[in-house]
């Protein structure tokens, strides 16, 4: 264990296959959802109190992210009957900030063999050597990682960023243009600089004033909400 290294799976990789059980019986990931996005995430342990409350919100938004052609999946390194037994424990008698009756659909891993965590790069032993740290993999249609996230044992995660992230990702693929810092749908988006996307020809010949430039590295552009919201969950890049 002293010498083992878990390597992590980096940003542009294709996401690591894997084949589990879990709450809604075996998959083969990535495979099993391709032209999906994908979020796959960790949690520390079953009955834990941050990681509760973060499977109630996951619960309470799965409708928003299936809209967005985004299937979720959970791990963590318990077994499937402690899974189980948690999320009727969530259903029948949890109820916080509002939300009660949470039915989870998506599927949790059982990975009491921290095979998939390892895999991912998900147990960290400065953190934990028994617990999955909270890890959030953004994966795209053609399997591809796009973003991933770290958070410690006792930090739940912010859920409308992981919203945010999924909506920018989207939007960066169907429209060729790079997000600014706090980037919300309807806010400018970037033009790509010279040279990149080949946009260079349309930043030098715009003439409609529809980019600002505020130097010649940084320019914007107006990207309606409308516009945005139309094409997203879009199922290829």
């Amino acid at each position: 264990m002293e010498n083992e290294v878990n390597v992590m799976p980096r940003i542009g990789e294709k996401a690591p296959a894997f084949e589990a059980v879990t709450t809604q019986g075996k998959i083969n990931f990535p495979a099993d959802f391709k032209g999906k996005w994908k979020i796959l995430f960790s949690h520390p342990a079953d009955f834990t109190p941050v990681c509760t409350s973060e499977f109630m919100t996951f619960g309470k938004m799965a409708d928003e992210f299936e809209a967005l052609n985004c299937q979720l999946v959970g791990l963590s390194v318990d077994g499937l009957y402690s899974h189980i037994a948690w999320l009727r424990t969530i259903r029948e008698k949890i109820e916080y900030k509002g939300m009660k009756d949470v039915e989870i659909h998506f599927p949790l891993i059982d990975d009491v063999s921290m095979k998939v965590a390892k895999l991912y790069g998900m147990i960290q032993p400065g953190e934990s050597e028994t617990s999955a740290v909270r890890a959030v993999f953004f994966i795209d249609p053609k399997d591809t990682i796009r973003t991933i996230m770290y958070y410690p044992l006792a930090l739940g995660r912010n859920f409308d960023e992981i919203k945010r992230v999924l909506v920018g990702l989207q939007t960066v693929d169907n429209f060729g243009v790079a997000l600014p810092a706090d980037w919300r749908p309807g806010d400018e988006v970037i033009v790509p600089t010279a040279g990149s996307c080949g946009v260079a020809k349309e930043r030098v010949e715009d003439k409609s004033g529809e980019i600002h430039c505020y130097d010649w590295f940084f320019c914007t552009r107006r990207l309606p909400k409308e516009e945005v919201e139309s094409r997203l969950g879009c199922a290829e890049k």
